[in-house]
């Protein structure tokens, strides 16, 4: 009796190890199929699609196919024992066969997308940001708008998209105290967006704006005509300092030359600064200011004393 006893004990342990051995080779199947890449020396990376209502087989099978992962049935482990199969997200991701799967995973999860790195420069118009961007932003009124700053846009971005990123950078830049000051001084947003767009054109230093505001407002207020440059050349789409006699007689809008108070719309997208020295000019005893080709800001008390700057500074 006791012979059989040990006979079934050695059986039973002989399972008991195989078992283990069978659980230990399962284990670093399963192991190496998770935490090691596909191919650990092809650093090589590739653009990988999750479309809006892809599923994680339907995930996990495009990675295979794309040879970004050894097997499917390891990404399909892998989330599901991480419950974060309702974590994936669409985009674009930039992936390559060196990752892991938990790499892979929390790159999705996160909607760590690809991302286009773009700058729109202050005083671009929407003519030029849809010229660097490659598409027509849709939308009236966008003028002024389109806060310019530096963004990231994922790869097939829409028209659609782009404004209203932009737009809401305007608003979030456009602060509580900027609002509460043009309320108090009577004017509109409107109102400080066009005259922060000829100052933005107009001149480039902060000093320079506060000024060139002040003498803009005084002029506005005491119904002299404006006289700025660069909403002629906002007509004519030219880029220069020195506009001519017949150019200030074309019938627009815009034309301060022709035409009493601010332009029909602002003339670019001006930056914080210029929305600042707009809301804040700096009161100053002058009535005319010249820029010149060096950059400089000359400014002048007189007629007079302007028509000599130009004289000498714009032969």
């Amino acid at each position: 009796m006791f012979p059989l006893l040990k006979n079934k004990m050695k059986k039973g342990l002989i399972l008991i190890i195989l078992f283990i051995i069978l659980f230990f080779v399962i284990g670093v199947f399963f192991w190496q199929g998770v935490y090691l890449p596909k191919n650990p020396v092809l650093t090589e990376e590739k653009l990988f699609l999750v479309e809006k209502g892809d599923g994680l087989f339907q995930i996990a099978e495009n990675l295979e196919k794309e040879d970004l992962i050894k097997n499917r049935f390891f990404f399909d482990f892998y989330v599901l024992i991480k419950g974060g199969q309702r974590k994936l997200q669409a985009g674009t991701y930039k992936l390559s066969p060196l990752m892991t799967i938990p790499q892979i995973v929390k790159k999705i999860t996160l909607g760590e997308t690809l991302k286009i790195k773009v700058t729109i420069p202050e005083g671009f118009t929407v003519k030029q940001i849809e010229k660097l961007l490659g598409l027509k932003l849709p939308g009236r009124d966008l003028e002024g708008f389109l806060f310019p700053d530096t963004y990231q846009f994922p790869p097939k971005v829409t028209g659609e998209e782009v404004v209203k990123k932009m737009r809401d950078n305007f608003e979030k830049k456009l602060t509580q105290d900027l609002r509460e000051e043009i309320e108090k001084q009577r004017k509109t947003v409107r109102e400080i967006v066009i005259m922060a767009s000829l100052i933005e054109k107009e001149v480039k230093t902060k000093e320079d704006k506060r000024l060139v505001s002040g003498i803009l407002w005084k002029r506005f207020k005491n119904n002299i005509p404006l006289q700025v440059d660069a909403t002629i050349n906002y007509i004519t789409g030219k880029k220069t300092i020195k506009v001519s006699i017949e150019e200030t007689k074309i019938d627009s809008s815009y034309n301060t030359y022709k035409y009493l108070g601010l332009p029909l719309g602002p003339i670019c997208n001006p930056g914080v600064e210029s929305i600042r020295a707009a809301v804040n000019p700096e009161d100053n005893d002058y009535w005319y200011y010249l820029s010149i080709p060096e950059g400089e800001t000359i400014f002048s008390k007189t007629l007079e004393e302007h028509n000599i700057a130009k004289a000498k500074y714009l032969k």
